[in-house]
């Protein structure tokens, strides 16, 4: 039986970046996912790239690497990831303070500055100048998802790099040692594994005995078919209660292994973005559940998204759509969890992603040199083991 130096299992943008990677840097690679296309998650993102985001020397680091590294894919792969920038707006309701609003973004690298709600108007045409009290405006980049993890996949099999559609149902454990993979129909045998499965990756290796600090919101969105008419920005509440809502959940850590749970009540973040092909992603509810597929009211959660953005964007009440719910990974301090699990050998975690598009690519090339023997401050940074007691 063959052995891989590596399994990377999924292949959302974590998965698909990481195993990229690992095969650029002359490992043999295996990548495991049951789904032929990106991962839930990935696949109902809006492709933002919050490269201005940065507000340590950490994260500012990581998108400023993540931005060069946007820049090049298409390129390198041979396959458009349909990377741009567009203008960012972060959208001040009417009861909100709008130097208050500004003063959360005053430590980021390049701090969105404020246009009054007629400027706005200016900048997005489809947007209702008198819902807002004005906005934030930065440049933001962009790209469509499915086009990245794609390009990123065609990449790593022209490097060598096998991909198997297959569910992992479990890691193979010896003694203090994972050894590889269990699928339905056979085991994968490797000297490392590599879990970036998202939401998943709690559940999978609590399949071993082992409990790691990601944690997973029920995120809804409303996907439209192209439209006719242009929305030129990427729009975002300014005031985004989702980073609340992390935090919360991930205070009830004692809570997680009690199935169908709620949490924190759900909060929905109004937002808006319109890809290449002209279609809409509208979003987005996020609820904090315990259970990866909870039972949730489409036709309430769509009207409420309808409702909440079209009292921004008027233009979409017209347009039909069709509501998508994916389980999106976070973990308790805002940063990814990326290396080697403590207690265990030959597994390691590159999962809950916040900004996935800004932190993931340049992610992925230092757990690629850390995977080929070389040190990393960034892998030491981002460990599991800083939740360790």
């Amino acid at each position: 039986m063959q052995t891989f130096d590596w399994i990377v299992v999924g292949n959302g943008l974590a998965g698909a970046a990481l195993s990229y990677e690992l095969a650029r840097a002359g490992l043999s690679v295996l990548l495991l996912d049951q789904h032929p296309q990106p991962a839930i998650a990935t696949r109902y993102s809006y492709g933002g790239i919050p490269d201005w985001s940065g507000t340590t020397p950490l994260t500012r680091q990581l998108c400023q690497e993540g931005k060069a590294r946007h820049q090049v894919i298409s390129e390198e792969t041979g396959h458009d990831t349909e990377f741009r920038e567009l203008d960012l707006l972060l959208t001040i309701a009417p009861d909100q303070d709008p130097q208050q609003a500004a003063r959360a973004y005053a430590s980021t690298e390049t701090p969105p500055q404020f246009i009054d709600a007629q400027e706005a108007a200016a900048l997005e045409p489809q947007l209702n100048a008198g819902a807002i009290a004005g906005a934030l405006t930065v440049r933001h980049g962009h790209v469509s998802p499915t086009a990245m993890v794609w390009a990123y996949n065609q990449g790593f099999q022209k490097l060598g790099g096998q991909w198997i559609i297959a569910p992992v149902t479990g890691l193979v454990r010896v003694g203090d040692r994972v050894t590889g993979v269990m699928t339905p129909t056979q085991a994968y045998a490797a000297g490392q594994v590599a879990i970036a499965a998202g939401a998943y990756t709690r559940s999978l290796l609590s399949t071993i005995g082992l409990k790691v600090p990601v944690y997973f919101t029920q995120a809804e969105v409303v996907e439209t078919p192209p439209v006719a008419f242009t929305f030129r920005t990427l729009m975002m509440p300014a005031v985004l209660t989702r980073a609340r809502l992390e935090n919360q959940g991930s205070e009830a850590d004692a809570q997680w292994d009690q199935a169908d749970l709620e949490l924190v009540p759900p909060i929905l973040d109004a937002g808006l973005i319109q890809f290449r092909d002209r279609h809409l992603c509208i979003g987005q509810i996020s609820r904090i559940q315990t259970t990866l597929e909870p039972a949730l009211d489409a036709d309430h959660s769509t009207r409420q998204l309808y409702a909440e953005v079209g009292r921004l964007v008027p233009a979409i009440a017209s347009v039909p759509g069709q509501w998508h719910t994916c389980p999106v990974a976070f973990s308790g301090d805002g940063l990814p969890l990326v290396g080697p699990v403590p207690h265990l050998t030959g597994v390691s975690i590159f999962s809950g992603f916040s900004g996935p598009f800004a932190y993931v690519p340049s992610t992925a090339v230092h757990f690629a040199q850390w995977a080929s023997g070389s040190p990393s401050s960034v892998v030491d940074a981002l460990s599991p083991q800083r939740f360790a007691p």
